[in-house]
């Protein structure tokens, strides 16, 4: 697909929003952006950015997700950022010594996915570059979402984290965006007429050069032939191609006998 279909395609800008907690680098902040536009969320809230807001630095990693860092709000505190949201999840690689539902990335999803379904609106809570989420910003959460990372190395940068969660997201779209960007298979199946004819095309040329054999093995071995083709469920444009090919096996092999005379 060509650059001028993309940009006709209509931008994703949906889903739950993304808090960071007092991100430090304008750099990380901009890659954060970047892959919620990625993915088609859109909606970034900042609490107590380190350096302050607007950041040039961002906007030069965002990579052109500047509708994102268009509409960043920025927050005082936690209480601010997430009082109008119905839900929250919170995201952590450490066990938290508090009571709270702990799901995969996955599960956790297709949870505010159900709740988006809903009209709820919700949000994913994004911690210090450096040390993450305190206790008691978890404690303002209603659920924690964890990644299955090696327990050795757990630790996500805020850019990583937040892609990984919003590819997560986007997989629970009831519409693959695959088929939005690449679109469906438009190219016609050969049907069974075209595909007979390749292959009787094929036997004849294998019969003229000695491929057959022993003769007696020839039915099954025809056979095997026209059942891998059978298995690649060609299309009108392959089989045209196909027996291009074997023409042109067919003129050189005819080439080769009058060269031998």
């Amino acid at each position: 697909m060509s650059g001028t279909d993309l940009k006709n395609k209509t931008l994703i800008k949906e889903g739950p929003i993304i808090i960071l907690c007092e991100p430090q680098l304008g750099q990380n902040i901009g890659m954060v952006a970047r892959a919620m536009a990625n993915f088609g969320l859109f909606e970034l809230r900042l609490v107590n950015p380190r350096d302050g807001w607007p950041n040039e630095y961002a906007t030069k990693a965002a990579s052109g997700a500047i509708h994102v860092i268009e509409e960043v709000t920025v927050h005082e505190t936690l209480d601010d950022a997430i009082a109008d949201l119905k839900f929250v999840l919170a995201t952590t690689a450490r066990p938290r010594d508090m009571i709270k539902t702990v799901r995969g990335p996955q599960e956790a999803a297709t949870n505010l996915r159900h709740r988006f379904k809903q009209g709820q609106k919700t949000g994913i809570l994004f911690g210090r570059e450096r040390w993450g989420l305190n206790n008691d910003e978890i404690a303002m959460a209603d659920e924690i979402v964890t990644f299955p990372v090696n327990p050795a190395f757990a630790s996500l940068n805020i850019a990583q984290a937040t892609l990984l969660m919003s590819y997560e997201w986007m997989k629970t779209a009831e519409i693959n965006p695959v088929d939005e960007v690449f679109g469906e298979d438009e190219e016609p199946q050969a049907d069974k007429g075209q595909l007979v004819g390749l292959m009787d095309h094929l036997e004849k040329s294998l019969d003229e050069a000695g491929y057959f054999y022993p003769p007696a093995r020839r039915t099954i071995m025809a056979q095997t032939v026209r059942n891998i083709f059978t298995h690649m469920k060609l299309k009108e444009q392959e089989v045209q191609t196909l027996r291009g090919v074997v023409a042109a096996l067919e003129r050189r092999w005819q080439h080769r006998k009058k060269d031998n005379k």
